[in-house]
């Protein structure tokens, strides 16, 4: 079973349907494994601010941040993977600025995020192809193109 909890503190007018994004994210999830939980706060520039130069030392906020959760390996409890934080304001000023539906864009952050909480990381080129391959196959199976690739990038997404 896949649990998502979803937390906004922005207008939900300038985000998708919440239960949206709990659906990409538990079709992310069911792909890569039988049980997790796991959080996604949708937030403002100055939340997302404060996270980044906590959490990565770097001015100004960004789309989407994973904190993924560890504990002992003893403990017998449904796998807990970590939260995940995206700015709406930043998510939608990127769709705008790159010509894409910002639907699709929104997707892309959820699903690159819990790659991050799964694991996945893109800090070299081997490592981003690997992750980007599965967010594509990801997104396709959700609906939607390439996010790579310039252009409409949704297909038939209801």
């Amino acid at each position: 079973m896949h649990h998502v909890v979803i937390q906004c503190t922005v207008d939900k007018t300038t985000v998708p349907k919440l239960s949206l994004v709990k659906q990409w994210a538990k079709k992310t999830l069911q792909s890569r494994t039988d049980e997790a939980e796991l959080t996604i706060r949708i937030t403002d520039a100055d939340e997302m601010t404060m996270l980044n130069t906590t959490y990565r030392k770097k001015k100004g906020p960004t789309n989407v941040l994973s904190f993924p959760f560890s504990m002992e390996a003893d403990i017998d409890i449904a796998p807990i993977l970590g939260d995940i934080v995206i700015c709406a304001e930043v998510v939608n000023r990127e769709a705008k600025e790159q010509g894409k539906e910002a639907i699709s864009h929104w997707a892309h952050m959820v699903v690159h995020g819990i790659y991050h909480l799964l694991g996945y990381d893109h800090e070299n080129d081997k490592e981003a192809e690997i992750m980007e391959q599965l967010e594509i196959a990801t997104l396709q199976e959700l609906g939607f193109t390439n996010p790579y690739e310039s252009g409409d990038n949704i297909k038939n997404y209801e």
